[in-house]
């Protein structure tokens, strides 16, 4: 079996010899045409500019480190304030809900008090009247008429404080 394969190898081997010339013509011709290229001139190193420090001086400045409590921010109209959402109440069911979610589908006057009959998207009627909570951005009920429930919310103003914002809860018919 040997004996049959070994005039198949020795063809093999004289045909990947043959490759191995020694004729370098073509080789030594591209080497010849890179070296007569001619050079192109090449742009010297940017001279790096030296690095100059700068000192901050605080003075009555904040960390610009140190993350902003929000509190001591100037409202719209100039003035200083501590707005912030009273995290550490209870919330109500109503605030688990957007805004848009709530609809208005009654008020009923009991006791002197008006109630603002309120339906969640899980179709439970929820009764709420001035100073109940309702929407995901901490509102707080203001007034309750016939036709309308007036609130204000609580949301973030981007800087780390907090704004109020006018909002409302209308009959939908």
């Amino acid at each position: 079996m040997i004996r049959r394969r070994l005039p198949f190898a020795a063809a093999g081997l004289a045909l990947l010899l043959s490759g191995c010339s020694r004729d370098m013509r073509d080789l030594e011709t591209w080497v010849a045409e890179v070296k007569a290229r001619k050079s192109t001139q090449i742009d010297p190193i940017p001279q790096m500019k030296p690095y100059e420090a700068y000192a901050y001086v605080g003075e009555n400045r904040r960390d610009p480190f140190a993350a902003s409590s929000g509190e001591g921010r100037p409202n719209a109209a100039g003035e200083l304030t501590a707005l912030r959402p009273d995290l550490n109440r209870s919330r109500e069911p109503l605030e688990e809900f957007p805004l848009d979610a709530l609809r208005l589908v009654g008020v009923v006057t009991f006791n002197a008090r008006t109630y603002a009959m309120v339906r969640a998207p899980d179709s439970v009627i929820h009764r709420v009247t001035i100073g109940d909570h309702l929407g995901q951005n901490y509102g707080r009920i203001n007034k309750v008429s016939e036709a309308e429930v007036r609130l204000t919310e609580i949301i973030p103003d981007g800087f780390g404080g907090y704004l109020e914002r006018p909002a409302a809860l209308a009959t939908t018919e």
